[in-house]
């Protein structure tokens, strides 16, 4: 059989290229946040105070979560790069600083959420019901960290060196295992214990071990791992390798937490505004994750690629790159936008059967399809950023788009009291400022040489 061309004719990735490296990422990703909607899907049909808790206790569990994930992101970008210079043998070396950093983090967080969370949550929380709710969805679901930050240096393995197969194979494990056990310990079923929303956490948290054996297992069985220098275990408390990967890391964990952080904030807002606003802006944040997932994984490979193609020393090669990532995204996110616009109660009723909420949610669809579009130029440009080793402008770029979000949220939100949808056109001004500051900085920032 022919090999596909990984490049054109001018030296770029190709889009088959693109699609081998992006396809397993999305069907990755895509199985990742099925775990979220089957929550929802179930939890929707149990009560609103436990969809809306769900809704806090996810956001609250992601601003840590990304700590783990942002990291990774930087061990890939290293991962990438020493890809591209054919430096094959040091990339273990960064895979077991990275993993041995992230285990112990996950450990550290597992205590502190465990055990700080029930102290806060009811001065953040305004409704004593789904504070409860939220606290016990927590209690289950804070051992997913383990799991996941463990899984999240696997992927930054696979990813950065192009090889993303065991994405998709690990993810629809993780799924499955997710929609059995969801249904048996939310509802009590094949003899399992009736937890409520308890069950969806610990669902979840388990479903994230059983991906983590699956990359355990595939690593062990179909890896050259003296190719990729695995065999220097002594890397793994090794002071000068962590270093060089923290000091790009630390700035990839630091940007999503900031992120998440504020996304949190605006759920708690929206708390503010009743138990029915916040039911129907969590219908909007699960409708809103099939289009980010699409949008997420060509960013992923936006990500990886520019920093490969820096490694292979094509940098004005990288806006050719840029461009085809951005429409191929386009083409794939487009329809399903179209669609969600077009048939919005058809789309809501995947996650509730309650009319009324339905009826409820309908704006929202309009502005979160509204919002996505503008997402697919913003993630892409600003993963660019990244995959150049620029992480500290990622930084900048977040941390100056989120004073002017959070004042919105404030504003918006908090002092006017606005409907769901008007809530939720705070994201299209976050969209599009991420879009402008990126795109300014790959036109005028000095990335082009940078060394990691």
């Amino acid at each position: 059989m022919k090999k596909f061309a990984e490049f054109d004719e001018k030296g770029c990735y190709s889009f088959k290229k693109i699609c081998v490296v992006t396809l397993p990422i999305l069907l990755s990703m895509l199985m990742e946040h099925i775990i979220g909607m089957t929550d929802t899907a179930f939890l929707g049909r149990v009560s609103e105070v436990a969809l809306g808790a769900a809704a806090l206790g996810s956001v609250y569990f992601l601003a840590f979560f990304v700590l783990g994930t942002g990291f990774s992101f930087g061990a890939q970008i290293l991962i990438a790069r020493r890809n591209g210079e054919k430096a094959f043998g040091s990339i273990g070396e960064i895979c077991y600083a990275g993993g041995f950093f992230l285990v112990i983090l996950s450990l550290i967080l597992v205590a502190l959420i465990k055990f700080l969370s029930p102290v806060f949550m009811p001065y953040m929380i305004k409704s004593p019901e789904i504070c409860k709710a939220t606290i016990a969805y927590l209690d289950w679901r804070t051992y997913g960290l383990f799991f996941a930050f463990a899984t999240a240096i696997f992927r930054a393995f696979y990813v950065g060196i192009a090889r993303t197969a065991i994405l998709s194979i690990s993810s629809v494990a993780m799924v499955l295992a997710n929609i059995f056990l969801n249904y048996g310990l939310i509802f009590g079923k094949y003899g399992l214990p009736e937890m409520g929303i308890a069950g969806a956490a610990l669902a979840s948290s388990i479903s994230e071990a059983i991906a983590l054996v699956c990359y355990v297992i595939y690593t062990l069985k179909c890896v050259d791992l003296k190719k990729y220098g695995f065999e220097k275990v002594a890397a793994l408390l090794n002071p000068a390798i962590l270093k060089s990967v923290f000091s790009v890391s630390f700035w990839m964990m630091l940007q999503p937490f900031l992120a998440v952080g504020v996304w949190f904030f605006f759920f708690l807002a929206v708390e503010h505004l009743g138990e029915r606003s916040l039911a129907v802006i969590n219908l909007a944040r699960t409708l809103s994750a099939l289009p980010f997932i699409i949008i997420h994984a060509f960013a992923t490979s936006a990500n990886s690629l520019v920093s490969n193609l820096i490694g292979e020393g094509k940098i004005p090669l990288v806006w050719r790159l840029i461009n085809k990532l951005l429409l191929a995204a386009f083409l794939c996110v487009m329809p399903l936008l179209c669609f969600y616009a077009i048939f919005p109660e058809l789309s809501l009723r995947l996650f509730t059967d309650n009319p009324d909420l339905i009826k409820a949610s309908v704006n929202v669809t309009y502005v979160m399809c509204a919002a996505s579009f503008i997402q697919i130029t913003a993630f892409i440009l600003f993963n660019a950023v990244s995959g150049t080793g620029a992480v500290k402008a990622t930084v900048w770029i977040e941390f100056i788009n989120l004073v002017i979000y959070t004042f919105f949220v404030w504003f918006i939100i908090y002092r006017s009291r606005p409907t769901p949808a008007v809530a939720w056109s705070v994201e299209i001004g976050y969209q599009a400022i991420t879009a402008i500051l990126s795109l300014l900085f790959l036109l005028y920032g000095q990335w082009q040489h940078k060394k990691l």
